[in-house]
């Protein structure tokens, strides 16, 4: 009895190891909400949205073409109105794009200067300017927060689905007009959810 007790305390311990050896090997090692993601399904939105918020945080194009629109491309806004002149890109275009490479985004709300930046300022100031992988709040087809920007989302892309990565605010003395969102727009092709847009939002002045 004794031996047939201890070979199953040591097998419980062995499987315990591993089990805690497997959940480390899936998180990034700060607790985030959103892991890297290597596989998921394709019309799951959740799924979908984490690993498109995967690529663009590491600015990981190539990898990002292959979930973007065949035929529309994804478009680049700065702001929740998405202008017809934003800036447009294709799957083939991602995959050679640089941090370098500079375009005009659009205007500067407020001043209506051009917005000439390279791909890397773009990024920093317009997409990434906070870690959205740890955003607190999400909306799944559905704006979480909006500013003194309209959204025209439905009519810039009608029909499509999205998820909204949110930060309520960061600086109290503000009370939460700091806020920021990133909104990831998705259009179902042949049962794939195919990126269409990546819309920034935040209070303007």
């Amino acid at each position: 009895m004794k031996k047939t007790y201890l070979f199953f305390s040591g097998l419980f311990l062995i499987l315990l190891a591993a089990n805690c050896q497997f959940k480390q090997s899936n998180t990034d090692g700060s607790g985030g909400r959103y892991a890297e993601v290597v596989s998921g399904s394709g019309n799951n939105l959740s799924d979908r949205g984490a690993l498109v918020l995967n690529y663009l945080k590491n600015r990981n194009f190539k990898q990002l073409a292959s979930l973007v629109h065949e035929d529309k491309g994804v478009t680049f806004s700065p702001y929740a109105f998405v202008e017809k002149q934003a800036v447009k890109f294709t799957a083939a275009q991602l995959k050679t794009l640089k941090l370098t490479d500079k375009f005009q985004w659009g205007y500067y709300d407020g001043s209506g200067e051009p917005m000439d930046l390279n791909v890397g300022d773009y990024f920093k100031k317009f997409v990434f300017d906070q870690d959205f992988t740890r955003a607190p709040e999400t909306g799944l087809n559905r704006l979480v927060k909006t500013g003194n920007t309209i959204s025209n989302l439905d009519k810039a892309f009608p029909g499509a689905r999205f998820i909204e990565y949110h930060f309520p605010g960061f600086n109290p003395q503000y009370e939460g007009i700091d806020w920021v969102s990133l909104r990831l727009v998705f259009e179902e092709v042949k049962g794939q959810l195919m990126l269409v847009g990546v819309v920034h939002d935040a209070w303007t002045i």
